[in-house]
């Protein structure tokens, strides 16, 4: 067995012994929407999917720039989260969530830029520091982008946003894990 079937069993052994009543986190899990020549997703978007089984999109990063870092991910059977740390705009400067639904009823609704999706912008704050949530919902769940921001650019975290935070298919994560496994684990079993 190579390396990477190998790890990933690993790491779906050990998420299935931790439990599923209490949140798993990890330091700084890879939530890559690709990895390695592959181009699969990552574990940690493994992790992401099995905490929203509901959800039909999975988000993940599909660059991250300069002066950003994966802070943690934190996963229950319910909901699951990974944070963005930033040196200009702090620790926990974003956090991606993943739910089976969103309240956007105080939020305003824009068109969307990924297709599938219904977009939608709450902005709670904007001085001294940007505090807003943006939510992109589909069937069967719901992507928050919540955003703290103590930096004095405020475009290039929200354009960072945009571009390097995606989101991938359940189908393409499933397909994955049953290649990565050669078909002796399942996403969704």
């Amino acid at each position: 067995m190579n390396r990477r079937p190998a790890a990933l069993l690993t790491f779906l052994v050990a998420l299935l012994l931790a439990g599923c009543g209490r949140p798993v986190v990890l330091g700084s899990e890879v939530v890559a929407c690709r990895e390695g020549d592959e181009g699969t997703p990552a574990n940690g978007v493994v992790l992401l999917a099995q905490s929203v089984p509901t959800a039909t999109w999975v988000p993940c990063l599909e660059v991250i720039p300069l002066g950003w870092d994966v802070s943690g991910l934190e996963a229950t059977d319910e909901d699951a989260r990974f944070w963005l740390d930033s040196n200009r705009d702090g620790d926990r400067a974003v956090e991606i969530r993943l739910d089976e639904g969103c309240d956007t009823a105080a939020a305003t609704r824009i068109p969307s830029d990924r297709e599938g999706m219904e977009r939608w912008e709450r902005v709670e704050q904007v001085t001294p520091k940007y505090v807003g949530t943006r939510y992109y919902v589909f069937e069967g769940g719901c992507i928050s982008l919540v955003f703290r921001l103590s930096g004095e650019n405020r475009a290039e975290p929200l354009g960072f946003a945009t571009q390097g935070i995606g989101a991938v298919p359940r189908d393409a994560v499933r397909a994955a894990v049953r290649e990565q496994t050669e078909g002796r684990l399942e996403l969704d079993p």
